[in-house]
């Protein structure tokens, strides 16, 4: 009997992978993460140009890469108290978050079933999905979307399994990426809060998530399916 190495499941070569918003931040960390790992990664982003790295990913790793520029699933966040709430923010925070991600979700599931192709996805959730109350941060319509999208998991991976498509999400913590800048200076507090209240004592970076993202997409997660992961350095 042939026997596989645990490392060889990890393996990504020979498969193809689309990332919605890999222009940057998360998203580039993770098309760099899966072209180490062998992967071809298609990227979609509203950005007009990737960051420089991405075009040097193919020769590097000797992967196929493509970039396309278009509006895809993404995550947006709007501070409001919620006596303060404005209908117009509270409908777009769930419209970008919820009904872009549940779309995007919708589109690749039909193409991988249309086409009876085996496949992998992973979300984006959140922490504050998690019931988490920040107090300098007043933004329960942005934690109702985030735990919607975690919601999803469950009733998506057992309505796709029969088909052979897994899909789960992972909830970061506070990562550093260009869209948490936003928050230096007079919302200082919120980015200390983050990071002086979890036991690691710091920020996350892009690449504490690519491990776990790759993990889900790989066949080393073949029984893996319907589940949220937390990565926010806290217990």
């Amino acid at each position: 009997m042939f026997e596989v190495k645990i490392t060889d499941r990890f393996n990504l070569g020979d498969k193809n992978f689309l990332i919605t918003g890999g222009g940057c931040g998360i998203g580039f960390a993770c098309a760099k993460a899966i072209a180490q790992l062998g992967g071809g990664v298609a990227v979609i982003d509203t950005l007009a140009e990737p960051v420089e790295e991405f075009h040097m990913l193919g020769k590097r790793f000797g992967v196929k890469t493509s970039f396309v520029r278009g509006d895809t699933a993404a995550g947006i966040c709007i501070d409001e108290p919620l006596v303060e709430a404005d209908w117009e923010h509270s409908q777009r925070t769930s419209n970008v978050n919820v009904m872009g991600t549940f779309w995007t979700i919708k589109l690749l599931a039909k193409h991988l079933v249309d086409t009876k192709t085996h496949g992998s996805i992973v979300t984006i959730a959140s922490l504050n999905g998690q019931g988490v109350y920040v107090p300098v941060q007043p933004c329960a319509a942005y934690n109702a979307s985030k735990a919607a999208v975690k919601g999803l998991m469950g009733p998506l991976g057992a309505e796709l399994g029969e088909h052979g498509i897994r899909i789960n999400s992972i909830s970061p913590g506070a990562i550093q990426t260009p869209l948490l800048k936003r928050l230096e200076g007079e919302k200082r507090a919120i980015l200390d809060f983050y990071s002086d209240g979890a036991p690691l004592q710091r920020l996350g970076i892009p690449e504490d998530l690519t491990p776990m993202v790759c993990y889900l997409l790989s066949d080393a997660a073949s029984f893996t399916t319907g589940a949220d992961f937390l990565l926010t350095g806290e217990s």
